[in-house]
Formats: C-alpha cells, sequence, structure tokens
C-alpha cells in the first residue's frame, strides 16, 4: 500500500507588548480549542512552538493549560520545539545573542515539559547558511523552512517529501521543507483537497514525508477563521478524515522522521524566507509588479515551470525601506555590544540588563507586511523601553555622571551622527539630514520621545479604493487576500511625507501656506535647510556642553534665491532633561527680507484619544486637548504634551510667544484584521513670522 508520513506543526507567537487582550484572546480562540480538539482524537499528534513570550504569559495567566501540554508530551501526542525564546530573527542579532536565545528557550522547555527540544522554529523562516552552525551549537538537530527555500536551490516538487542535511562549518543540520500547497489548503481548502493531496504524495516505500507548519493563529484569530474552523466544523472534519484514513496518511514527529526515514539528501540553501515575506522587502514598486505577476494567469502559464527561478527580495532590506526598523537594530547592536565589551573587561553584566537587551530583539516591529509590525507604536515602545533601560543599568555599572558627545556612522548610512548621552537623556542629531532629532530618550521612564514612523507609499495602498470583504458569503479566505478596511473614507488618508519627521526641522513657509498644507505635506518649503546638510561643532559653555548646527542655505521666491545661514545650539547638562536650543538666523545679503519660520517638534505618545494623554497650555484652556487634534494657536509662550500613563511631561517654550499648529501623524497601513489609521505621534510645530535685517534670534 502507499503510504505518506504527514507531520502537523502549529508556531505559536505573541509579540512582546502586545496588549493583554490579545493574548487572551488568541488563548481563548485559537490556542486553548486547538488543543480541545487534539485531545479528543487520539490517533492525532502534533507538533508545538511557543515563543518564550507566549510562555512566560502562560506560565502566568493559563498554568493549567501548560499542565495539559505536559501531559499531552508525556503521552507522546504533542512534542514542543524550540527557537529563540524572544522570537528574533536570527540573521540581525549578533552571533552570541544567538546561542543565548537559543539556550534559553531549549531550558524552559526542559523545564515546563521535562525534555529538551529536539528542533526549533526559525522565526519568519529567514534563514542564512551561517546559521547552521550557531543552531547545530545550541545542541539543536533540525529546522523547518518553506519549500520555497528548497526550490530557490533548484529543486524540484517531486524532490520535496522528505528532509535533507546541510551543514556550516562542520555542523550538520537537517532541515525539513514545509509544504506550500499545505499553509494554503489548510484551512481554507475543502478537506477533501488537502486528503487529496496527500494521497498524490504517497509512496510505496514508505518514505514520503509531507510537512505542514505555518502559524497557529491562523486557526481562530485570522480573520473569518474561528466560525470556519470550529463552528463550522472544518478542524474537527479535517482530524476525522485524517483518523479514518490512519491506515495510509502516518501522523509522526519531527524527530520520529529523523530516526526512521533516511535523509533525502545534502543541500546548501539560499538567503530566503517566505515568498509573501520577500515580495514585502521589495521596494514599493518592484512590489507591485511582482504582485502583478502573482495574479496574472496568462503570466504565470507562459512562465511555467521557469517560476522557481523568480523571486522577491531579502529580509534584511526591511532595514533599508525603513530608517526607524534600522534606527532600533541599530541601537540594539550598540547596546548589546556595550554590554560585551563590559564583560570582556572583567565588569559583570546583571542578568536582568542581558535579558532586556534579548528582549529587544523581538523581531514583530522591526518589519511590516501583512501583519502591523513597524506600524504599531505598541510594538516598538517595548524594543526601546528595554534598550533604555539597560542602557541605564550600564551607565550606572559604569558610573557615568557627564555629557558624552559620540562622532559616529550610527545608522551605517556613511554620514556621521552626532550621538549625545547623560544619565538623564540620550539625543541622536543627524547632521546630514536638516541637524535633526531622531531620537530622544528619557532614561528615567526609558521612553524614546520620537518613536514614530513617517508616511510612506506601500505597495497595497493601490488596493484602498477597492476595499472589500473578498470571497462570496460564507468563504473563508488566507489572510494574504484578505481585503478589510476599519473605517471608511481612508484612501482619502493617504498622505506621503517628502521627508523623515523628528525634531529642530527647519521649515521656511511660504506666505500661502496652511496648516492643511503642512499637515499633508503639500506645502512648498521656501527654504533647503528641512533635509539638508548641517555642519557640527562641540563647545563647551558656561551652561553645559553645546552642539552647535550650522547651515548656510538660501530661499527660494519669485525664482530668486535669498542667502540665509541657519545656526541651531543645543545646550546639554548632565542631569536634565531640558535641552535648550538658540536659534539664529542670519542675513546673506544686503537687504531685507520676511520671512516664516517654524521648526519643526515631533513627539511619538502613542495613545492619540486617550483621556490621561493630552495639549496642555498657560491658560490651560484647549478647544481640543486630545493628541489626534488638530488646530492653530496664537501667541502663547509654551505648549505642554503629557502622558500621564508613561509620566511623561513635554514642553515646548519660546522666548517670545509664538503661534502654534499642531497636528497628529497618521499613517494607514495593513494589518490581519485590515486597513487601518495608526495614531504615530504629534507634530508641533512653533512659528514666527519677521522681516530680517541681520540678525534674528530665538530661544526654544
Amino acid at each position: 500500500m502507499k503510504t505518506v508520513n504527514l507531520i502537523l506543526g502549529f508556531h505559536n507567537h505573541q509579540p512582546i507588548g502586545n496588549f493583554e487582550s490579545v493574548f487572551a484572546r488568541a488563548y481563548e480562540r485559537a490556542y486553548k480549542p486547538l488543543m480541545d480538539l487534539v485531545e479528543q482524537y487520539p490517533r492525532i499528534r502534533i507538533t508545538q512552538h511557543y515563543s518564550g513570550i507566549l510562555l512566560d504569559w502562560l506560565k502566568q495567566h493559563q498554568p493549567q493549560f501548560l499542565k495539559r501540554l505536559r501531559g499531552l508530551v508525556q503521552s507522546g501526542h504533542l512534542t514542543i520545539m524550540g527557537g529563540a525564546y524572544y522570537e528574533a530573527i536570527l540573521s540581525m542579532i549578533p552571533d552570541e545573542d544567538k546561542l543565548t536565545q537559543l539556550k534559553l528557550l531549549s531550558a524552559a522547555v526542559r523545564r515546563e515539559f521535562g525534555s529538551p527540544p529536539a528542533g526549533m522554529w526559525l522565526a519568519e523562516r529567514v534563514w542564512e547558511q551561517h546559521l547552521a552552525r550557531w543552531i547545530a551549537d545550541a545542541g539543536l538537530r533540525y529546522i523547518v523552512v518553506d519549500d520555497t527555500h528548497f526550490r530557490y536551490a533548484g529543486f524540484e516538487s517531486e524532490a520535496l517529501s522528505g528532509y535533507y542535511l546541510t551543514e556550516e562549518q562542520g555542523r550538520t543540520l537537517a532541515v525539513f521543507p514545509i509544504s506550500k500547497t499545505l499553509r494554503y489548503t489548510i484551512p481554507f481548502r475543502t478537506v477533501q483537497t488537502t486528503i487529496d493531496y496527500l494521497r498524490s504524495r504517497a509512496t510505496e516505500d514508505g518514505h514520503s514525508l509531507v510537512v505542514f507548519a505555518d502559524d497557529g493563529e491562523k486557526f481562530g484569530i485570522w480573520p473569518k477563521t474561528f466560525d470556519h474552523v470550529y463552528t463550522s466544523g472544518w478542524l474537527a472534519e479535517f482530524f476525522k478524515a485524517l483518523t479514518d484514513n490512519a491506515d495510509w496518511i502516518k501522523i509522526i514527529h519531527f524527530d520520529e522522521a529523523l530516526g526512521t526515514i533516511p535523509p533525502a539528501g545534502k543541500t546548501y540553501l539560499p538567503n530566503a524566507s517566505y515568498d509573501e515575506m520577500m515580495q514585502w522587502a521589495l521596494p514599493v514598486h518592484q512590489a507591485r509588479l511582482y504582485e502583478d505577476f502573482e495574479q496574472n494567469e496568462q503570466l504565470q502559464r507562459a512562465v511555467g515551470s521557469y517560476k522557481a527561478f523568480f523571486r522577491g527580495g531579502f529580509w534584511r532590506n526591511f532595514l533599508v525601506r525603513y530608517p526607524e526598523a534600522n534606527g532600533m537594530y541599530r541601537k540594539m547592536l550598540r547596546v548589546s555590544g556595550r554590554a560585551r565589551g563590559l564583560e570582556a573587561k572583567g565588569m559583570k553584566v546583571r542578568k536582568a540588563t542581558r535579558e532586556k537587551i534579548l528582549a529587544a530583539q523581538c523581531n514583530d516591529p522591526y518589519w511590516h507586511g501583512v501583519f502591523g509590525g513597524l506600524y504599531l507604536p505598541v510594538l516598538r515602545y517595548p524594543i526601546y523601553s528595554n534598550l533604555i533601560s539597560a542602557e541605564s543599568d550600564l551607565d550606572r555599572r559604569e558610573r557615568r555622571t557627564s555629557v558624552r558627545i559620540e562622532h559616529t556612522d550610527f545608522d551605517g548610512d556613511g554620514q556621521k551622527e552626532i550621538l549625545v548621552e547623560t544619565p538623564a537623556l540620550n539625543c541622536q542629531v543627524k547632521p546630514d539630514a536638516g541637524g535633526a532629532i531622531f531620537e530622544l530618550d528619557f532614561k528615567s521612564i526609558s521612553l524614546n520621545l520620537i518613536d514614530i514612523v513617517s508616511r510612506r507609499e506601500e505597495s497595497y495602498h493601490r488596493r484602498l479604493t477597492k476595499a472589500a470583504q473578498s470571497g462570496s458569503p460564507g468563504a473563508v479566505a488566507s489572510i494574504h487576500d484578505v481585503v478589510l478596511v476599519k473605517e471608511p473614507g481612508l484612501e482619502k488618508e493617504l498622505q506621503y511625507d517628502k521627508y523623515r519627521h523628528g525634531s529642530l526641522i527647519d521649515h521656511f513657509f511660504g506666505p500661502d501656506t496652511t496648516l492643511d498644507d503642512v499637515r499633508r505635506c503639500k506645502h512648498r518649503e521656501e527654504g533647503d535647510f528641512v533635509d539638508q546638510p548641517y555642519n557640527a561643532k562641540v563647545k563647551q559653555g558656561k551652561r553645559g556642553t553645546a552642539l552647535e548646527l550650522t547651515r548656510d542655505g538660501a530661499i527660494w521666491r519669485d525664482g530668486k534665491s535669498h542667502r540665509l545661514r541657519v545656526q541651531k545650539t543645543l545646550t546639554f547638562t548632565p542631569r536634565s532633561t531640558d535641552i535648550r536650543v538658540v536659534y539664529t538666523i542670519i542675513n546673506g545679503e544686503d537687504h531685507a527680507v520676511d520671512l516664516w519660520f517654524g521648526p519643526e517638534v515631533t513627539v511619538g505618545l502613542q495613545a492619540g484619544d486617550e483621556a490621561d494623554r493630552y495639549y496642555y497650555k498657560n491658560d490651560g484652556a484647549m478647544d481640543d486637548p486630545r493628541l489626534r487634534s488638530a488646530g492653530a494657536i496664537e501667541e502663547i509662550p509654551f505648549l505642554g504634551l503629557r502622558d500621564e500613563w508613561l509620566g511623561a511631561d513635554v514642553q515646548i517654550v519660546t522666548g517670545t510667544p509664538a503661534a502654534f499648529w499642531r497636528f497628529p501623524l497618521e499613517t494607514v497601513s495593513l494589518s490581519e484584521g485590515g486597513f487601518e489609521r495608526v495614531f504615530q505621534g504629534s507634530v508641533v510645530i512653533p512659528h514666527w513670522k519677521f522681516r530680517l535685517e541681520t540678525k534674528w534670534q530665538q530661544v526654544l
């Protein structure tokens, strides 16, 4: 009789910092009901992966569930995979941290379930060949990646009915290919479709192996799946079909396959992730071309078997597409490296500090695809919070008490940034990009005040005008096909920034500029100061350590240029979070000029509509104090932004009264729940109209 071996794998994970309600909902609608059903079918044997983040939550909130899992492990119905404890993408973190992440989760699995894992779940299946060494050195024997990885290496479908061995510097690792067909049929096609596919893979020798492994959240959390999988009974029908066909469908675990099925051969796989991830990593225009190709049936037929040679981008290019992701990544490397540097000098780094660094390696906010990822402040916040807190720990370990200024290429773009570090704050300035601030950390509350994402075009934005629920009534589509909108009219909110938002971005407005123009980034800049290079000098003064940024530029009006020098001097003191900014604008011509000048300040305080996060001013009266509000205020000495939940209080104080514009920075992005508008932060612009004779000066 022809038989086929089937492995069923489920990857369960929630990002660090996700809402408590999200954890609870995922448990009630996906993790628990799946295991309830597994227990009803004695022949069903599965493999699961739980990230350390989710394990920690289950230990605290659902200890009885872990006890159930332990019983299923002991009975042989369940095996548990390892991985990176904080679900880090291994290729992006330091090598020493790779081993630590892997060993941490293996130890946790041993404690909770009685035995260490034999293999691991590779976060987002992001594979680079050098990882084989570190995975093997961590004591793990296998990984699972997509059959896509194998196809890029030249494999044909017929060769993907088993597992292969790979190696790096003599360390051997087994690699199992995940069937893309099963990823799309389970649970989105009829049960019979999957059974028929398995029958097509059955062989007489009993060595044929097919792997299903995918997110556990697709069984109850993805749109419309709970009703489909549980209420309508798809999963029960599937388990019954597997049970009824147990004479030829042999359900096994990964470690059993290693012991009973010989490897199909050896291979070295190219850098890859799953198909969709590699499409998301492409630049916008290329991603659209890729999507057009995927959806064009005529092209698909014409390409035929050559399709294996078509591939998307490279995961690391998310760090190129999104400078905000690169900023988190570079900070993580810096803090991790600093901790290792202290250890190399024989200085002990606290375990809690190390864990903060590892927690900040959780992958979810470092990229963006069909899930919210990078665009979600709630996911970015714990990355910065952990890193800033770890920095404070290291400051105390080194007994740092002064202002430290470093000129270094922090973000790897070939230009040097200026990093100001004090016991109270961190400030990252980019002289080559308008002399603007792109990171400002309040160490006492471990908060990056400029943790925002600017508005950029995404390849899926063109779908907004056609957004509607996909499929016929009652049908359930893959999450990659679903098109939903969380509020009407989102297509009108698609605005794209011409520059990256930050603080101390120097605007010269034309006479007809309106707040709405600036909010939508439709205004005309008269000056060339917003994103152009400034020269930087560091000076010691009576007030503290000063960073002087200067640009000799011009404004353009009626086809003519008028030369200006803009100088902004930032003064820092060791124990204060106050930054004194002095603006000086010098006329470069021998005749006066009328100017409208406004330095932009962007503040990211996450929640735009909460009552405990609000604007305030000197007389206390605000027409709409919400951080999501927009408006203009005339002639006030300061405007404040307060977040009572985080304990943040930001005051933008001017030397002389100013008019203030304020508006929310909101992105339109895609998440598993559909298109949504996300509040990134508040943009505040104090501005003045004046005639410049020779020199004008203002203090912030």
